[in-house]
């Protein structure tokens, strides 16, 4: 399939893309404030608390230890007010601590907030697939739908700054959002997301949502993802033969293969990035702009990579205005392809 041959030619520019070494190490920047006007869920976690207590808590099952990267090589800290995760920044606590209080908050009230969408026979045969599965972040019933992918170059997933925080801001207003925990590998992760969909798809009477112009959302190598499955859809990836995304959400990544059938694009990205150059992620949207296909781009002076919502940023809003922009490209009069 020319999807998957695309991705073997796109591996090479990896290092120069989402999964090169962050000049900085990845060191987080100093705490910032949660953004004006979204209210902290209450629930039992601080950011004092463990990020071990929240992994053993009872109400979240078995999946608890998902809510932090598998991979243990690439996230630090003993508390949820303490947690650094490599090649991210601007990472907020109390963005951190809200996440895991409403996800409780959910469980608790009896909930499903965690969806398998690998069989255990196939876990079985493929152990990989245990660390995968999807965070359902509830909107409104029979609300459109957004997947988002974190970063992590690859090696690891990146959530609790790069998709879950995008998750829960897109339910409070009134989306359902889902976060795919994947295999890390290009190929493997694309696959996951294809299967995500497609579960999704399956199941969406049961889960009250509405797949019709469904939004892909990525960061650095989450961002590929997003970007490989709106050039191809899920089919070309192992997922069902379902219709592209409505729109594709791309931040921080140096993704640069595009179709002339790709999904209107909004990007995003910080001007001292030194894993994922703007102007790559410029030249890719003034291409798809030539072809007719509706962009909006974004690049911010200071700031580096892996930088998430933005709170306390000059990327603060951002979010905002990418759901207009998805709003916009979607609406019942947008044709879908």
């Amino acid at each position: 399939m020319k999807s998957l041959v695309c991705i073997a030619a796109a591996l090479c520019l990896l290092l120069a893309g989402c999964s090169g070494t962050a000049p900085d190490g990845g060191t987080a920047a100093p705490q910032t404030t949660p953004q004006e006007g979204s209210a902290v869920p209450t629930g039992p976690y601080t950011t004092d608390t463990p990020i071990q207590t929240v992994m053993d808590d009872p109400v979240f099952g078995d999946y608890g230890r998902l809510l932090f990267p598998a991979d243990t090589g690439y996230w630090s800290g003993d508390t949820l007010g303490s947690l650094r995760l490599t090649w991210y920044h601007n990472i907020d606590p109390e963005e951190t601590v809200a996440i895991v209080n409403h996800l409780h908050t959910q469980a608790a009230a009896g909930e499903t907030v965690f969806y398998d969408i690998y069989t255990p026979e196939e876990k079985a045969a493929d152990p990989d697939k245990a660390d995968t599965g999807l965070f359902f972040f509830r909107g409104d019933p029979g609300g459109k739908v957004a997947f988002c992918n974190a970063g992590g170059g690859f090696a690891y997933v990146g959530a609790m700054q790069d998709s879950f925080p995008h998750a829960l801001e897109l339910s409070r207003r009134g989306y359902n959002a889902f976060a795919l925990l994947y295999r890390p590998g290009a190929q493997t992760a694309c696959e996951d997301l294809a299967r995500a969909i497609t579960f999704v798809s399956d199941h969406a009477q049961e889960l009250q949502v509405d797949l019709e112009g469904y939004s892909l959302w990525g960061g650095s190598a989450g961002g590929r993802m997003a970007a490989w499955l709106g050039s191809y859809g899920p089919a070309a990836f192992g997922g069902g033969d379902l219709p592209r995304a409505g729109a594709v959400i791309m931040q921080y990544t140096g993704h640069s293969d595009y179709t002339e059938n790709d999904p209107p694009t909004f990007a995003c990205v910080g001007e001292r990035d030194g894993i994922a150059n703007w102007r790559t992620m410029e030249r890719r949207l003034q291409a798809l702009s030539a072809l007719g296909i509706p962009t909006e781009f974004h690049h911010y002076p200071g700031l580096r990579h892996g930088f998430g919502l933005g709170t306390g940023t000059v990327a603060e809003g951002w979010l905002d205005q990418a759901v207009a922009f998805w709003e916009a490209n979607t609406s019942p009069s947008t044709p879908q392809t």
